[in-house]
Protein backbone atom coordinates (compact mmCIF):
# COMPACT_ATOMS: atom_id res chain seq x y z
CA UNK A 1 0.00 0.00 0.00
CA UNK A 2 2.87 2.19 0.82
CA UNK A 3 4.66 1.67 -2.47
CA UNK A 4 1.34 2.86 -4.31
CA UNK A 5 1.01 5.61 -2.93
CA UNK A 6 4.60 6.53 -3.07
CA UNK A 7 4.68 5.87 -7.12
CA UNK A 8 0.75 8.16 -7.00
CA UNK A 9 2.92 10.50 -5.21
CA UNK A 10 5.98 10.12 -7.77
CA UNK A 11 3.79 10.29 -11.21
CA UNK A 12 1.90 13.07 -9.73
CA UNK A 13 4.97 15.30 -8.84
CA UNK A 14 6.29 14.80 -12.12
CA UNK A 15 3.06 15.64 -14.30
CA UNK A 16 2.61 18.63 -12.07
CA UNK A 17 5.85 20.55 -11.91
CA UNK A 18 5.76 21.54 -15.31
CA UNK A 19 5.18 24.98 -16.31
CA UNK A 20 1.78 25.86 -17.30
CA UNK A 21 -1.65 28.25 -17.16
CA UNK A 22 -2.09 26.35 -13.37
CA UNK A 23 1.36 27.27 -12.25
CA UNK A 24 2.03 30.52 -13.17
CA UNK A 25 -1.50 32.39 -11.79
CA UNK A 26 -0.54 30.55 -9.02
CA UNK A 27 3.03 31.97 -9.05
CA UNK A 28 1.46 35.60 -9.28
CA UNK A 29 -0.84 35.42 -6.87
CA UNK A 30 1.80 34.10 -4.33
CA UNK A 31 4.03 37.18 -5.95
CA UNK A 32 1.11 39.43 -5.00
CA UNK A 33 -0.16 38.19 -2.15
CA UNK A 34 -3.88 37.55 -2.86
CA UNK A 35 -6.09 34.96 -2.21
CA UNK A 36 -3.09 32.43 -2.19
CA UNK A 37 -5.06 30.37 0.36
CA UNK A 38 -8.00 30.25 -2.10
CA UNK A 39 -6.52 30.28 -5.07
CA UNK A 40 -4.23 27.13 -4.24
CA UNK A 41 -7.11 25.11 -2.20
CA UNK A 42 -9.52 25.99 -5.91
CA UNK A 43 -6.81 24.40 -7.98
CA UNK A 44 -5.96 21.59 -5.33
CA UNK A 45 -9.62 20.16 -5.25
CA UNK A 46 -9.75 20.39 -8.74
CA UNK A 47 -6.97 18.66 -9.57
CA UNK A 48 -8.13 15.95 -6.67
CA UNK A 49 -12.14 15.72 -8.51
CA UNK A 50 -10.61 15.30 -11.73
CA UNK A 51 -8.01 12.50 -10.39
CA UNK A 52 -10.81 10.71 -8.81
CA UNK A 53 -13.02 10.55 -12.08
CA UNK A 54 -9.83 9.58 -13.68
CA UNK A 55 -9.13 6.72 -11.33
CA UNK A 56 -13.37 5.71 -11.52
CA UNK A 57 -13.06 5.24 -14.93
CA UNK A 58 -13.72 8.41 -16.45
CA UNK A 59 -10.40 8.36 -18.74
CA UNK A 60 -12.95 5.16 -20.62
CA UNK A 61 -15.41 7.81 -21.46
CA UNK A 62 -12.89 10.47 -22.95
CA UNK A 63 -11.72 8.05 -25.06
CA UNK A 64 -14.75 6.21 -26.32
CA UNK A 65 -15.48 10.38 -27.21
CA UNK A 66 -12.78 11.97 -28.30
CA UNK A 67 -14.58 15.22 -29.30
CA UNK A 68 -15.35 15.96 -25.72
CA UNK A 69 -11.21 16.46 -25.67
CA UNK A 70 -11.32 18.03 -29.22
CA UNK A 71 -14.08 20.74 -28.17
CA UNK A 72 -11.71 21.56 -24.93
CA UNK A 73 -8.69 21.97 -27.15
CA UNK A 74 -10.63 24.60 -29.25
CA UNK A 75 -12.22 26.44 -26.54
CA UNK A 76 -8.95 26.27 -23.87
CA UNK A 77 -6.73 27.76 -27.09
CA UNK A 78 -8.94 30.59 -27.44
CA UNK A 79 -9.34 30.92 -23.58
CA UNK A 80 -5.49 30.75 -23.32
CA UNK A 81 -4.41 33.13 -26.21
CA UNK A 82 -7.07 35.50 -24.31
CA UNK A 83 -5.57 35.35 -21.17
CA UNK A 84 -1.57 35.11 -22.85
CA UNK A 85 -2.62 38.33 -24.70
CA UNK A 86 -3.68 40.43 -21.40
CA UNK A 87 -0.39 39.58 -20.14
CA UNK A 88 1.45 40.87 -22.89
CA UNK A 89 0.17 44.08 -22.94
CA UNK A 90 1.20 44.32 -18.64
CA UNK A 91 4.44 43.42 -20.15
CA UNK A 92 4.59 46.24 -22.65
CA UNK A 93 3.48 48.61 -19.98
CA UNK A 94 5.61 51.55 -18.27
CA UNK A 95 7.34 50.39 -15.02
CA UNK A 96 5.20 53.09 -12.79
CA UNK A 97 2.56 51.99 -14.36
CA UNK A 98 3.65 48.23 -13.98
CA UNK A 99 4.14 49.33 -10.06
CA UNK A 100 0.54 49.94 -9.98
CA UNK A 101 -1.02 46.82 -11.84
CA UNK A 102 1.17 44.73 -9.50
CA UNK A 103 -0.39 46.17 -6.46
CA UNK A 104 -3.76 46.25 -7.46
CA UNK A 105 -5.89 43.34 -6.19
CA UNK A 106 -8.45 41.52 -7.54
CA UNK A 107 -12.00 40.35 -5.85
CA UNK A 108 -12.20 36.96 -4.51
CA UNK A 109 -14.94 36.25 -6.82
CA UNK A 110 -12.93 37.00 -10.07
CA UNK A 111 -9.88 35.25 -8.77
CA UNK A 112 -11.73 32.34 -8.65
CA UNK A 113 -13.15 32.52 -11.53
CA UNK A 114 -10.26 32.99 -13.26
CA UNK A 115 -8.63 30.51 -11.15
CA UNK A 116 -11.52 27.77 -12.31
CA UNK A 117 -11.07 28.69 -15.66
CA UNK A 118 -7.33 28.33 -16.21
CA UNK A 119 -7.95 24.63 -14.44
CA UNK A 120 -11.00 23.80 -16.25
CA UNK A 121 -10.72 24.95 -19.83
CA UNK A 122 -7.20 23.35 -20.04
CA UNK A 123 -7.20 19.93 -21.98
CA UNK A 124 -4.03 19.67 -20.87
CA UNK A 125 -5.56 18.84 -17.12
CA UNK A 126 -8.07 16.12 -18.34
CA UNK A 127 -4.88 14.73 -20.88
CA UNK A 128 -2.56 14.48 -17.26
CA UNK A 129 -5.14 14.13 -14.69
CA UNK A 130 -8.33 12.37 -15.88
CA UNK A 131 -6.81 10.03 -18.86
CA UNK A 132 -3.19 9.55 -18.02
CA UNK A 133 -3.05 8.96 -14.08
CA UNK A 134 -6.50 6.91 -14.59
CA UNK A 135 -4.60 4.99 -16.85
CA UNK A 136 -1.53 4.20 -14.94
CA UNK A 137 -3.65 3.54 -12.05
CA UNK A 138 -5.14 0.52 -13.59
CA UNK A 139 -1.69 -0.96 -12.97
CA UNK A 140 -2.02 -1.29 -9.38
CA UNK A 141 -4.33 -3.40 -7.49
CA UNK A 142 -5.00 -0.87 -4.82
CA UNK A 143 -5.93 2.15 -7.39
CA UNK A 144 -7.52 4.03 -3.88
CA UNK A 145 -4.01 4.40 -2.80
CA UNK A 146 -2.40 5.51 -6.23
CA UNK A 147 -4.83 8.38 -6.10
CA UNK A 148 -4.46 8.95 -2.96
CA UNK A 149 -0.60 9.69 -3.58
CA UNK A 150 -1.47 11.81 -6.69
CA UNK A 151 -3.71 13.72 -4.82
CA UNK A 152 -1.70 14.82 -2.28
CA UNK A 153 1.26 15.56 -4.56
CA UNK A 154 -1.25 18.30 -5.79
CA UNK A 155 -2.15 19.56 -2.37
CA UNK A 156 1.54 20.23 -1.85
CA UNK A 157 3.12 21.04 -5.04
CA UNK A 158 0.28 24.41 -5.31
CA UNK A 159 -0.01 25.39 -1.73
CA UNK A 160 4.46 25.41 -1.87
CA UNK A 161 4.30 27.17 -4.73
CA UNK A 162 1.84 29.70 -3.76
CA UNK A 163 3.12 30.13 -0.51
CA UNK A 164 6.77 29.54 -1.62
CA UNK A 165 6.46 32.63 -4.39
CA UNK A 166 6.58 35.17 -1.25
CA UNK A 167 10.98 34.07 -1.41
CA UNK A 168 11.01 36.14 -4.54
CA UNK A 169 9.33 38.89 -3.46
CA UNK A 170 12.42 41.31 -3.15
CA UNK A 171 13.12 40.34 -6.96
CA UNK A 172 10.05 41.92 -7.91
CA UNK A 173 10.17 44.68 -6.21
CA UNK A 174 11.79 45.96 -9.54
CA UNK A 175 9.10 46.74 -11.76
CA UNK A 176 10.72 45.09 -14.71
CA UNK A 177 10.95 42.00 -12.87
CA UNK A 178 7.10 42.02 -13.53
CA UNK A 179 7.19 42.95 -17.25
CA UNK A 180 9.61 40.03 -17.38
CA UNK A 181 7.26 37.52 -15.51
CA UNK A 182 4.01 38.81 -17.59
CA UNK A 183 6.14 38.58 -20.39
CA UNK A 184 6.85 34.68 -19.56
CA UNK A 185 3.56 33.76 -18.93
CA UNK A 186 2.00 35.57 -22.14
CA UNK A 187 4.31 33.17 -23.90
CA UNK A 188 3.51 30.17 -22.10
CA UNK A 189 0.07 30.89 -22.56
CA UNK A 190 0.44 31.12 -26.09
CA UNK A 191 2.70 28.28 -25.97
CA UNK A 192 0.58 25.53 -24.72
CA UNK A 193 -3.12 27.76 -27.35
CA UNK A 194 -0.87 27.05 -30.05
CA UNK A 195 0.24 23.33 -29.13
CA UNK A 196 -3.71 22.54 -28.36
CA UNK A 197 -4.84 24.10 -32.10
CA UNK A 198 -1.87 21.65 -33.42
CA UNK A 199 -3.25 18.41 -31.39
CA UNK A 200 -6.73 19.38 -32.06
Amino acid sequence: MLNTYLQGLAVGFSLIIAIGAQNAFILKQGLKRQHVFWVCFACALSDSLLILLGVAGFSAVLLHYPQIIQFAQWGGALFLFWYGFQHAVQALKSASVMQLSANSASSLTQTLLMCLALTWLNPHVYLDTVILLGSISTQFADQAYFALGAISASWLFFFALGYGARVLIPVFENPKAWQFLDGMIALVMWGIAVSLLFNA
